[in-house]
C-alpha cells in the first residue's frame, strides 16, 4: 500500500488515483479517505487526479500514541503534498478535514493550493462559548468522547443515524451508508478518534483568514452534527470571497447521501463557472 513516512516516522496511507490536476481530500471523524470513493471516481472520469490519505490513527495509516493534533495533521498533509509534489492542487475537507486543511494553510500556505472547498466542516469554530452561541455545547462533544471509551462500536451505529439524516423523514440513507461509517470507524484506533474531538473544540478563525486563493464552504442547513450558523455562514466574515452555498436541509453525510449534487458544485468551482 503507498505510504508516506511523516517526520515523526508515522506512516500515513494515501489513495492516488488517475492523472492530471491534482484534487486532494481529507475526511471527517471517524472515517477515512475511502468516505471520497464516489467524488474521487466521478473526478477521474473528468480527467482529474484524486488524493485521499487515511488521518494518523484512522483507516490503513499508522496508529502512533501521540499526534493526534490538528497541528500534526497539518503537518503530516504537508508531508503528503511535498512527497507527492503536488502544484496547483485543489483541497477538499469535510468535517474535521476542514480544520485540519485550514491549519494547514496556517502553518504551510498557500504555494502547493489553487482553490479549497470546506464541507460541512467545523470552520472556523463549531463549540458554544459565550462568543460563540449556538455552537454545540461541550457537554455533547463530552459524550461523544465518552461514546468512544465505553462502547465504539455501538456508539458509531447510533452517530450514524444523524450523520446520514437517517431520521428525517424521506431520507436517502441507507442501510449500508450506515454500515459504512461504522466500519470505517472501527478500522481507526480509539486512541486516535477520542483525541481528535479535541480538535472540534478551536477557534479556526486565524486560521482560515490567510487563505489567499478562492474558496468555496458547503454547509448542509439540517446538519444535525456540526451546526451551519456558526460554522458555515460564519467563514464568509472571516473571508471574505468566500462562496456559500447552502443545501436546504441535507445531512452532513452529503456527500455520500447526494453524490451527485456535491460533485456537480466541486466540479463547476474547480472549473471556476460556480459564482457566489
Amino acid at each position: 500500500m503507498p505510504k508516506v513516512k511523516t517526520k515523526d516516522g508515522t506512516e500515513i496511507y494515501y489513495r492516488d488515483w488517475g492523472t492530471g490536476s491534482p484534487i486532494v481530500f481529507s475526511h471527517g471523524w471517524p472515517l477515512t479517505g475511502a468516505a471520497w470513493e464516489a467524488q474521487m471516481l466521478f473526478f477521474n472520469a473528468k480527467g482529474y487526479r484524486t488524493i485521499a490519505h487515511d488521518r494518523r490513527g484512522n483507516g490503513n495509516s499508522d496508529q502512533p500514541g501521540s499526534g493526534n493534533d490538528v497541528d500534526t495533521w497539518a503537518d503530516d498533509l504537508d508531508d503528503l503534498m511535498n512527497t507527492l509534489d503536488l502544484r496547483g492542487a485543489v483541497l477538499v475537507g469535510h468535517s474535521t478535514g476542514g480544520g485540519e486543511l485550514a491549519r494547514y494553510i496556517s502553518r504551510h500556505g498557500v504555494s502547493r493550493v489553487a482553490k479549497v472547498v470546506l464541507l460541512d466542516s467545523i470552520v472556523p469554530n463549531m463549540m458554544e462559548s459565550a462568543t460563540n452561541p449556538g455552537g454545540t455545547p461541550k457537554a455533547v462533544i463530552d459524550s461523544i468522547r465518552a461514546g468512544v471509551a465505553r462502547d465504539r462500536s455501538s456508539f458509531y451505529k447510533e452517530v450514524a443515524v444523524p450523520f446520514f439524516g437517517a431520521n428525517r423523514p424521506n431520507s436517502p440513507a441507507t442501510q449500508g451508508m450506515r454500515d459504512l461509517f461504522w466500519f470505517q470507524g472501527l478500522l481507526g484506533g480509539a486512541k486516535a478518534q477520542y483525541e481528535t474531538t479535541f480538535s472540534w473544540q478551536i477557534d479556526y478563525s486565524a486560521d482560515i483568514a490567510k487563505c489567499t486563493v478562492p474558496l468555496l464552504v458547503i454547509h448542509c442547513e439540517d446538519d444535525q452534527i456540526v451546526p451551519i450558523a456558526v460554522t458555515g455562514r460564519k467563514v464568509r466574515s472571516v473571508v471574505p470571497h468566500a462562496i456559500l452555498k447552502v443545501y436546504e436541509g441535507g445531512a452532513h453525510g452529503i456527500a455520500i447521501t447526494d453524490a451527485d449534487r456535491v460533485n456537480a458544485d466541486l466540479l463547476a468551482f474547480v472549473k471556476g463557472e460556480l459564482k457566489g
